[in-house]
Parts: structure tokens; sequence; C-alpha cells
């Protein structure tokens, strides 16, 4: 009964002095995952008066002829195509073509949901947006506010004009992974390399409180990173294309797989949801492990 008591008071007093939450990050990928197709698609790619495949296979042919990588060949290609047609390719451009995205069923009220449902069991939710797309285009979305943070290709831009000069930061589906420990330890400045490679006694988040979302192939290594250390991975897919993501269950590189279906009671939020009540319980059984004093 005393041992009891002294454990009771001492999770009291842990509350009261420290009064923190665990923190549950959800990283997500976009293109096909929150949105059903690629971000450019939808107002820049008709503002250059073309098709989405004729952009893609340009920007395929201009990779295949300069053996240039293909994430840093879309992002000259933008430029380059907007060069050609007399539009100028600032910022406010950028941002200006992320205000047409669509997204997939109940994304729009989701990250409320989610955030709600974490404060009523005691986590924190953040939400990350890890994008192979183009981070400018993203920022001008209607939920852009609602991620802590978000990594995606940048350029820089010059100062006098506003116009693109080159890119800050390209991102493909290996670099993505880095993220995983940036998110992890709480370094966010993507230019700071030092810390992020540096031996930590603690993480901010634990890897076993980190979930990624995301569709395809170019999550692979995100996806099997995340599962491995004991976060979890969710494959979202478009409704009745389920064979989207076949090999990545079939090779059991994500813990659960459901539609790209983020409304109210559907298939992925009740997956969400026990994965946040599984981290509050963790969390509270942490308290009453055994320290040894001494």
């Amino acid at each position: 009964m005393e041992n009891r008591v002294f454990f009771l008071a001492r999770k009291d007093c842990y509350n009261m002095a420290m009064n923190k939450k665990p923190i549950c990050a959800i990283l997500y990928d976009f293109d096909s995952t929150l949105a059903p197709t690629d971000m450019q698609a939808y107002s820049f790619i008709p503002a250059m008066g073309m098709t989405p495949k004729e952009f893609w296979d340009r920007t395929g042919e201009f990779s295949a002829k300069t053996g240039c990588e293909k994430i840093l060949s879309y992002l000259w290609m933008m430029k380059e195509v907007a060069k050609e047609k007399g539009i100028k390719m600032d910022r406010a451009f950028l941002n200006e073509c992320g205000k047409n995205i669509s997204y997939f069923p109940g994304v729009t009220t989701w990250f409320e949901r989610i955030n709600h449902y974490g404060e009523e069991h005691g986590v924190e939710i953040e939400h990350y947006l890890v994008s192979s797309g183009n981070k400018e285009i993203v920022e001008g979305c209607s939920i852009a506010k609602e991620f802590k943070a978000i990594y995606g290709c940048e350029y820089i831009f010059d100062e006098e004009t506003g116009e693109v000069l080159w890119p800050k930061l390209a991102i493909n589906y290996t670099q993505k992974t880095q993220f995983f420990f940036r998110i992890s330890k709480g370094i966010t400045e993507t230019s700071d390399d030092k810390s992020v490679n540096e031996k930590t006694p603690s993480r901010r988040i634990p890897y076993s409180n980190i979930v990624y979302i995301g569709d395809g192939l170019t999550d692979v290594p995100s996806m099997i990173l995340v599962k491995n250390n004991g976060g979890k991975s969710i494959a979202v897919y478009p409704k009745d294309n389920e064979s989207k993501i076949t090999s990545l269950v079939e090779d059991g590189r994500v813990n659960y797989a459901c539609p790209a279906d983020y409304r109210q009671n559907s298939r992925l939020e009740k997956i969400l949801r026990l994965i946040i009540k599984g981290i509050a319980i963790n969390a509270d059984l942490r308290y009453w492990e055994p320290k040894i004093e001494g």
C-alpha cells in the first residue's frame, strides 16, 4: 500500500511539475496522398498552356538527355517553361498556384478532428508535410496552416526582381528520410546538418510516436524507416484502386493500408485514433516503470 501511494504521488508531482504531454508526429506526403494528383496539375501547368502529360514528358526528356536527377529536372523545367511563356515565376505566382488544389474526401476537416481526439487523450498532435513537390505552391493551399512545418522543394528568389534563380532545396524519395530524424530531434532548420547527425541522449519525439502516411513507391524508404524503428506507416490509395499499394503490403513495408478517405469514422481515422490511444497508454505506463535511485 505504501509503495502504491508513493508511486501515485510521484506521478501527480511529475505531471504538475513538467506539464508534459506525449507528442504524436504525423508526417504526410502530398501528391496522391492528401491531393488526388500532382500539385502542379491544378494551376501551374494549365497556366503554361500545357497538359500534365506534356509537362512531365518534357521533364523526363530533359532528365534523360542531361542525366539530371528527376526532382531537379522538374524544378528546372518549371523555371524554363515559365520563361518561355513570358510568365514571371515569383513566390506570389507559385503561392497562387496552390489555391485551386482539391483534396481527398475529408482532408479539410481532418486536422481539427485529429487534434481534438489527441487533446481528449492527453496527446499533443503535430502535423508535418514532407513532399517532393514544390513548397511555395503548398504554402498557397488552404491546408498549409495545419502543418507545424512544411518540407518540400524550394527555390531561391532574386532579391530585386523576385523571380526564381535556383533550387534552394530538392527532396527526392531517399532524402525524405532525413526528416524522420529531424522531426524526432526537433531540428527544423534544413541547413543544420551538424545537429541532426549528432548523438543525443534524448529525443523530443520518440520514434515510436511517429506516423508516416504516403501513397506509393516514392514513399517506400520513409515507410520502411518509420516502421522498422517502432513507428507506424500507413499506405493510402484512391478508392477502388487497392492494387496501387498491393506490393507494399505483400512485402511488409507498411503497417496498415486503407483508402485515401479522411472523413469522420473512415478506416484511416479509426486506425489513427487507435495509434494515438496507444501512445497515451504507453506514456501512462512509463510513469509506473520502476526507477533505480542512488
